[in-house]
């Protein structure tokens, strides 16, 4: 759930932004050797990670552990993810709620062109500038126009 939350978060962001993407390649060949070095570098930490975890004196004791007979998979994934788990399964969702405010705010664009409501004005607005109040006789009209705003 939360990869696809992530995933559809960045494609709103990257579609808000408008960005132009003939400008941005035009120089991003310069940055190729250094994005090389770092490349290399990550792919090298992650192998003597998996490495060390796989081939470890201790490696797969912690998945070998049974769970318990009369336990579904659902519960026992709830009960490790709300009792072991349950600060990093917060400060997950603190983090996803912190990018999603960010990409509103980078997305959140101001527009003159567009009518908004101003709640001051509303407030502060007088009786006279929005009521005209008009005596109307019996079975008769009214013979002058009135102006609405």
């Amino acid at each position: 759930v939360y990869v696809g939350a992530v995933a559809v978060l960045f494609l709103f962001v990257v579609m808000m932004l408008d960005i132009n993407f003939v400008e941005l390649r035009r120089g991003a060949a310069q940055y190729v050797p250094i994005g090389a070095v770092v490349g290399i570098v990550l792919l090298a930490e992650l192998a003597l990670v998996f490495g060390a975890w796989a081939f470890g004196p201790s490696a797969g004791q912690s998945l070998a552990a049974a769970t318990p007979l009369n336990v579904t998979n659902t519960a026992a994934l709830g009960d490790l993810l709300y009792t072991k788990y349950a600060y990093a399964f917060e400060a997950a969702g603190v983090i996803l709620l912190m990018a999603m405010i960010g990409a509103i705010v980078l997305t959140h664009r101001s527009r003159p062109e567009v009518r908004r409501q101003k709640i001051g004005v509303q407030i502060a607005r007088e009786r006279a500038d929005t009521l005209t109040l008009v005596k109307v006789k019996s079975r008769q009209g009214i013979e002058e126009k009135i102006e609405v705003r």
